[in-house]
Parts: structure tokens; C-alpha cells; sequence
């Protein structure tokens, strides 16, 4: 029975981090909300997750996973569950914990990038929190994005049998996330994050190198793919990128 994953069909957005480990595995995933209704998909299906009261254990909102009888909801906790089946984290307890703790952090990360173009509400338009969006933008892109990933070179540097991997020597879902965290930095804010990435090399090493990935690759350039755009968490505003 193939993975169940739930999330909008028109944004990358936190989705993004569960298709990407689903595609770089080759595991066999319906995009539910992607399908059509009349074949028992798209977004009433997924609603129906969230609003039937048949379901004891709703999830708050998407992404989620739907796995038989298992409802799992978060990117991070997705991602979690999906690691050891997948095999993209090691058996080992320490490193399981440790590339959950790397990929909560990638999450912050995450949080922070949306709220420089919603600062005081998320039910708002941009448009009408401009002007704190201009100051939260500069905060993050001068002081936040330095910060985060001078962090994940720090360990990468610091990984003992991998210079493109965050764990172990082998590709992790912690890996395929910050490859997408960093993606969407360079989307919404091209300038800083490349001042970044040029004191950054062993991160822009694990971006190529997922990048060149052959299942990663092959969803990268397929229609599968969904482009960035602004209705997503990364949204390109030149005025924002300083």
C-alpha cells in the first residue's frame, strides 16, 4: 500500500521536505491532494482528515502522512517516522536523535524565513505588515541565516566521515532538507544567502551533491516538481532581500 501524503497542491511548502525524502527513496506515495476528486482525491479528501469526526487523532494541518491506519502530522515528526523505513537515517539511536535534532532545527529555520514576509499575523496580507516585514527581513538576512547554516557547517566540518553529509557518510533526510532549506534561501533571498554561502562550502557541497542525486535529480526536473512561487513559505520580494 503506497504512503498517503497530504499537503496543498499548488505550494511546495513544508510538504516539500516529506516529498523530497519519499522521491530521493523511491518509495511508492500518492500526492492525495494533487489527485482528482472524482477518483477519491484531492483536497476533500485531505479536508477529510482534518474535519470528520471519525477521526480520533486529526491532524492540526498539513503535511501529513497517512500510512494504513497511522496518521502522522509535522514535517518533522513525518520525517521521523518515515526515516528508518525509508532507510534514510542510521539504526543507531544516538545518530536517529541526532539527525531529528538537526532536521527541528532546519524547522526553525523554516518558521523564521515565513516570518519575515508575515510578522505580526498570518491571516494578513503582506502587503499590510510591509513595513515590520522590511525590518524582520533585515534582521533575518543579516544576522539569521549566518547563524543557521555557520551551524550546519560547523557540523558538517565536524563530521568525521563526511564532508557532504550531516550524519554518518550516507544521505539522511536531514541532508535532502537542508538542500531544500537552502534552495528556498536562495529563491527568497538570492543575494544574502549567496553572501552566506560563500563562507559556507561544505554546505554548498551537500547542495550539489543532493542535487546531483539520481532519484533527487530525476523529481528535480520532473513536473512532479512544484516551482516556488508566493504563496508558498519562501516568497521572493526583492524589497525584502536588501
Amino acid at each position: 500500500m503506497p504512503y498517503e501524503l497530504h499537503y496543498w497542491p499548488t505550494i511546495q511548502g513544508r510538504g516539500e521536505f516529506v516529498r523530497l525524502a519519499l522521491e530521493a527513496a523511491g518509495a511508492d506515495y500518492v500526492d492525495i491532494a494533487r489527485g482528482r476528486e472524482d477518483e477519491g482525491r484531492g483536497i476533500p479528501a485531505m479536508m477529510h482528515f482534518m474535519d470528520s469526526a471519525d477521526v480520533l487523532q486529526p491532524p492540526f494541518a498539513p503535511p501529513f502522512l497517512v500510512d494504513g491506519k497511522t496518521i502522522v502530522g509535522q514535517s518533522s515528526a513525518i520525517l521521523l517516522y518515515l526515516g528508518p523505513r525509508l532507510g534514510l537515517v542510521d539504526k543507531s539511536e544516538t545518530r536517529r536523535l541526532w539527525t531529528h535534532q538537526l532536521q527541528l532545527t532546519i524547522a526553525d529555520v523554516v518558521a523564521e524565513a515565513h516570518e519575515t514576509h508575515h510578522p505580526v499575523g498570518t491571516g494578513l496580507y503582506y502587503e499590510d505588515q510591509k513595513k515590520e516585514a522590511l525590518r524582520r527581513a533585515k534582521e533575518f538576512r543579516t544576522a539569521r541565516v549566518k547563524k543557521f547554516l555557520g551551524w550546519f557547517e560547523t557540523v558538517l566540518e565536524r563530521n568525521p566521515r563526511s564532508g557532504v553529509h550531516l550524519v554518518g557518510n550516507r544521505l539522511s533526510y536531514a541532508d535532502l532538507s537542508l538542500f531544500q532549506l537552502v534552495e528556498g534561501l536562495l529563491y527568497a533571498f538570492p543575494k544574502a544567502t549567496r553572501r552566506v554561502l560563500k563562507n559556507t562550502p561544505h554546505v554548498t557541497a551537500l547542495r550539489d551533491s543532493v542535487a546531483r542525486h539520481r532519484r533527487v535529480a530525476a523529481y528535480l526536473a520532473s513536473e512532479r516538481r512544484i516551482p516556488f512561487n508566493e504563496d508558498g513559505i519562501f516568497r521572493r520580494y526583492p524589497e525584502l532581500d536588501g
